[in-house]
């Protein structure tokens, strides 16, 4: 699930908790106005009868949504992002294979900074997001870094350096082995073949 969907998913939720509270607390005013007037054609006070008062409804519903709400903010950020993340690795290759044959000089432009068309790994780092480009860097140059390394290197937390190397993954571009407690990562075949030294 990515963040635009969790977004929308939780947005729903939170509205059916809303109008659910609200029809309760409807119902509840309802039953209360009906025993109110029943008791003042009888002479006597129904209050004894009455039902769960409607404000207790309207307290819980808005209890319930905030800590829904809260509870997703708290995971919303381990989310991907939507959009970049549904990159696959045959349009990332793809980028890469772009690769001109010419000379060394040629790859920096005029003003000194580096041409991504001629320089694969650069021109595929440029199209994934910003949390997958600080994770698949240090990959790149340290092949074998350790997950717990890579942690570090990124400032990420635990789960979204597992989340994000579990998504660059899936998508060919890294892959890791067992290591103990850890998980040794390596740059996909294919990616490592499409670097320029």
């Amino acid at each position: 699930m990515n963040r635009r969907r969790g977004d929308m998913v939780v947005g729903i939720f939170i509205a059916a908790i809303l109008l659910v509270g609200s029809a309760l607390s409807w119902q509840a005013f309802q039953q209360q106005q009906a025993f109110d007037q029943m008791g003042s054609m009888m002479g006597t006070s129904m209050g004894a009868v009455h039902g769960t008062n409607p404000l207790w409804y309207v307290l819980g519903t808005l209890l319930i949504s905030a800590v829904v709400g809260g509870l997703y903010l708290t995971v919303r950020d381990d989310l991907p992002v939507a959009g970049a993340n549904n990159q696959s690795l045959n349009e990332l290759s793809r980028a890469a294979d772009r690769e001109i044959d010419s000379s060394p000089e040629d790859d920096v432009q005029s003003n000194g900074t580096i041409n991504p068309e001629e320089q694969p790994r650069a021109r595929v780092l440029d199209l994934l997001p910003d949390d997958e480009r600080r994770i698949l860097e240090p990959v790149l140059s340290s092949p074998g870094i350790t997950q717990i390394e890579l942690r570090d290197r990124s400032d990420f937390s635990k789960s979204k350096v597992s989340q994000t190397v579990s998504a660059l993954e899936k998508r060919g571009l890294l892959y890791r082995e067992r290591q103990g407690r850890t998980y040794r990562i390596y740059p996909s075949d294919d990616l490592q073949q499409n670097q320029v030294h």
